[in-house]
């Protein structure tokens, strides 16, 4: 008969970790493994601990009080999961639950030595390994000692610790359950972790063994350093041998202490090589079994390993797959669009069908495979000129990737070599009726697309979409369209070569793009100050806007006075900028028309901080100080030798430049445009499945790929399961920090500046507009949250054209992501404020209110208070 409150590890294995939880899961699976060896033991199942809550009747309440607390309360999530430990320790385990437990000891050894441990139903998951999270304890004789710390274990799922790692991770108290894990105590020469890919690096070709003498709690406490061997390819590539002056030992009669290493022996290894090597293979084979990089707790005994725990490495970037068994270079996406935020399969997949080069996906985030480009000396000096330009980090990491021997094939020059770097830009005239041209096509485009989309539904709309985004590469794809945006990107990099070049000025194009004209995101911005006027002189609109929370809030102003006006200005900026939001290249995002109130907080902002007629007053103000740029520039260029043919080729080039600069933000504004169009459609189609009972509710198909929604329409069928684990895949990549660029190996790099020429302690990024500001830091995480007061610098992970609005009212800008053209920088050009991007880290190392020092034109942020 199968006991409910006891199972044996070799009767158990992953697919049960609701009955054994994941370390009890795992160890059963690692039971089966060929060549694994596994200390033998058993499970208390969590029925068992259903079995002790169940008779707590306080538990319930005190669980609702947990869940109602802050978690930034640390006092009292420490003093609510404290009493809760204390009610569950206290609690008598029933006689027949004993009797299992003890019955179990007895197969086992009853006066045997045993290793108690925790194993929660969250706990050792691919997406959270909870390592350290919950109670281990070693070396426990006896069967009464025995039941004893199994109460403690059961208690341990409510630590403070393991409290607030769940609710960072999303994972309700109420959800999880708490087995135990009762193992044959081993008494190891040695013990220690194997990580089979390196957690640093992400190298999955790579394997790291930290090791020590004695228990592992030794490493685990800190009570001494590990010698950490690193292999690759069947080989000991590095060691570091440590002093190990103290190690952990199990007493006769149970428990443990740390004891004195002998003087002789502290220097000496705690494995050999051979040792090492023969462990990395060990963890090869788990590994496979796993379908995943683990962290291996292994211990040494008479020269066999035994393993005592494997848990997912949660930490890794993923890779993204591939079949053909070669080595690739990836750069990522989300950084050129500024938006690493994980996307949602709809809005992965949807991107990379509208996309002009293949994409491939991994940790919900887009990579472009750049292997090919790399290894064709034209083809890698082309590459690495242009994404050098736009963000010198990414630069950096594919020339640390060019470093590894033999990993990025040569190949020779399939065609010739483009035109060297510096030389003239594309042959396209500096006509501003090229500009308007292509706009107007732009939107007769789309204007096509709403009209033909209304009339196609089901499996007929699919069809439709796919023809759609044909029509949509076309556009975007149009050789005059290219020209127009390399035009105004070629000119900036002219004059600020040139200028720097003759004049010593950096970055001179910054202040003579000021005001160019056409610019659609930063016209996005001053079109909601125009907004803010309107607004600004009616009381009643303005207390009502600053009780508005979330959602649609247009229909309430009706009732108010002046509430009409008000209501025809937020309409009619919808009308133009609605389809953009944080994230718009993710289709799945809310856009602004279906989330209006998304732009309260930026209203009420421009309704405080600034006077009527601020937009007109702004734009103007940079233009003249365009002009003002320019005069001086030729100015002093025509008093140089050859003065005058220097002077003429820079007004040529500031024409070209505020000609065709400001189109740079255009077909990112016509590909969020056909988005809306789209995404509209397939709602609809959505609110029918919902209708029908596919699917519960219409984010659901949200979580499918286009494909698959597709598939779901036609056959009023969808896989449950699917859009479950992809919503949990989806929460578990907000954990993962996307790299700039990646390797097939897994390898990350996010590159580095390699400057010695910023103050001690200051923050290094890239100069992207030029000047120096001085405020206080808002560290700005949502634009829904924003708070801002004029002349305050925003800190921001990474802005989209969606965050202009804010940019009005800032003294200046640092980011953690972007480049020289993406379009935070282009836009803090537009507006002249003084702008730093590619922070490392900036969102954490900047406090929240902290006064700082931006420097826009040498690329870096000093921390002042």
């Amino acid at each position: 008969m199968i006991d409910r409150y006891v199972r044996d590890l070799r009767e158990v294995d992953e697919t049960q970790v609701a009955l054994v939880g994941g370390k009890g899961a795992h160890l059963g699976a690692l039971t089966r493994i060929d060549g694994v060896e596994v200390p033998d033991g058993f499970c208390v199942t969590t029925d068992a601990f259903r079995r002790i809550t169940a008779g707590v009747p306080s538990l319930d309440d005190l669980l609702d009080r947990l869940s109602r607390v802050d978690p930034d309360d640390r006092e009292a999530v420490r003093t609510l999961s404290a009493r809760i430990r204390r009610i569950i320790e206290g609690t008598a385990v029933p006689d027949d639950l004993a009797a299992a437990i003890t019955r179990a000891l007895a197969r086992h050894g009853e006066r045997a030595a045993y290793a108690v441990r925790s194993s929660a139903t969250a706990e050792d998951l691919p997406t959270a390994s909870f390592a350290g999270q919950q109670d281990t304890y070693l070396n426990v004789v006896g069967p009464a000692a025995v039941l004893r710390h199994v109460g403690r274990c059961w208690a341990s799922l409510f630590t403070e610790r393991a409290v607030t790692y769940r609710r960072r991770n999303g994972i309700d108290d109420r959800a999880v359950r708490m087995a135990v894990v009762v193992q044959r105590m081993v008494v190891p020469q040695a013990s220690g972790v194997l990580f089979t890919a390196d957690p640093v690096t992400g190298d999955r070709t790579v394997a790291t063994v930290d090791a020590g003498f004695g228990l592992g709690e030794a490493l685990v406490s800190g009570l001494v350093n590990p010698d950490v061997f690193t292999v690759r390819h069947g080989r000991v590539v590095t060691r570091t041998i440590a002093v190990k002056r103290r190690a952990v030992q199990a007493l006769p009669g149970g428990g443990t202490h740390d004891v004195a290493v002998d003087p002789q022996r502290r220097e000496q290894p705690a494995l050999t090589d051979d040792q090492a090597v023969r462990l990395v293979r060990l963890g090869r084979r788990i590994e496979a079994h796993f379908g995943r990089p683990q962290d291996v707790e292994w211990c040494l005994v008479d020269d066999g390993f035994r393993i005592v725990q494997s848990r997912p490495i949660t930490t890794l970037f993923p890779v993204p797959e591939s079949t053909d068994g070669e080595n690739h270079v990836y750069v990522s996406v989300g950084h050129g669009q500024m938006m690493t935020d994980p996307m949602k399969p709809l809005g992965l997949s949807m991107w990379r069908l509208t996309a002009m080069v293949p994409m491939h996906e991994a940790g919900g985030r887009l990579f472009v495979d750049v292997t090919r480009r790399l290894a064709s000396p034209a083809g890698r000096d082309g590459l690495l000129s242009v994404l050098g330009k736009g963000d010198p980090l990414v630069r950096d990491a594919l020339e640390t990737v060019l470093t590894r021997d033999g990993f990025v094939p040569t190949l020779p020059d399939t065609a010739p070599a483009g035109p060297p770097a510096g030389t003239a830009p594309a042959p396209i005239e500096t006509d501003p009726a090229v500009v308007a041209a292509l706009i107007g096509r732009s939107r007769e485009s789309v204007a096509a697309l709403e009209r033909e989309i209304r009339t196609k539904s089901g499996p007929a709309l699919f069809a439709f979409l796919l023809e759609a985004f044909e029509e949509h590469k076309r556009v975007l794809g149009d050789p005059l369209n290219l020209q127009a945006v390399m035009a105004g990107m070629e000119a900036t990099w002219w004059l600020n070569d040139k200028l720097q070049e003759w004049l010593g000025e950096k970055n001179a194009a910054d202040t003579l793009t000021l005001s160019a004209p056409g610019n659609i995101t930063s016209e996005m911005g001053l079109a909601l100050l125009d907004v803010a006027d309107v607004i600004r002189p009616l009381p009643e609109v303005v207390a009502f806007l600053e009780g508005v929370e979330d959602g649609d809030f247009l229909d309430g102003l009706a009732a108010l006075p002046g509430g009409g006006a008000a209501r025809e200005a937020v309409e009619g900026y919808l009308d133009r900028y609605g389809m953009r939001c944080v994230g718009e290249i993710d289709i799945t995002r809310p856009r602004w028309r279906e989330r209006p109130g998304t732009l309260v907080p930026v209203i009420l902002d421009n309704v405080r901080n600034f006077e009527p007629g601020a937009a007109g007053r702004r734009f103007e103000q940079g233009r003249q100080r365009a002009l003002q740029k320019e005069r001086d520039v030729l100015a002093r260029l025509r008093a140089l030798p050859d003065g005058e043919r220097k002077a003429d080729e820079t007004a040529q080039m500031v024409d070209r430049v505020r000609t065709f600069i400001g189109y740079r933000e255009y077909p990112k504004y016509d590909i969020v445009s056909r988005y809306f169009v789209y995404k509209q459609a397939l709602l609809a189609e959505a609110d029918r499945l919902v209708r029908a009972g596919v699917v519960a509710e219409r984010e659901d198909v949200f979580h499918l790929t286009f494909q698959e929604f597709h598939e779901a329409v036609r056959s009023n069928r969808v896989d449950h399961g699917l859009v479950a684990r992809r919503k949990e895949a989806f929460r578990s990549y907000h954990a993962l920090t996307p790299p700039r660029v990646l390797t097939s190996d897994g390898e990350a790099l996010s590159g580095a500046y390699r400057r010695d020429d910023v103050p001690a302690g200051a923050l290094v990024g890239l100069p992207v507009s030029a000047g120096t500001v001085e405020g206080r830091a808002r560290v700005v995480l949502d634009m829904a949250d924003a708070d801002l007061d004029a002349g305050d610098i925003l800190v921001t992970p990474f802005t989209d054209p969606s965050w202009s609005p804010l940019f009005v009212g800032i003294a200046g800008l640092v980011t953690e992501v972007g480049g020289l053209m993406t379009h935070g920088a282009v836009i803090a050009r537009e507006y002249g404020l003084p702008a730093v991007v590619g922070v490392e880290r900036a969102a954490r190392l900047i406090r929240d209110g902290q006064r700082i020092r931006v420097h826009g034109t040498d690329g870096y942020v000093e921390l002042l208070s």
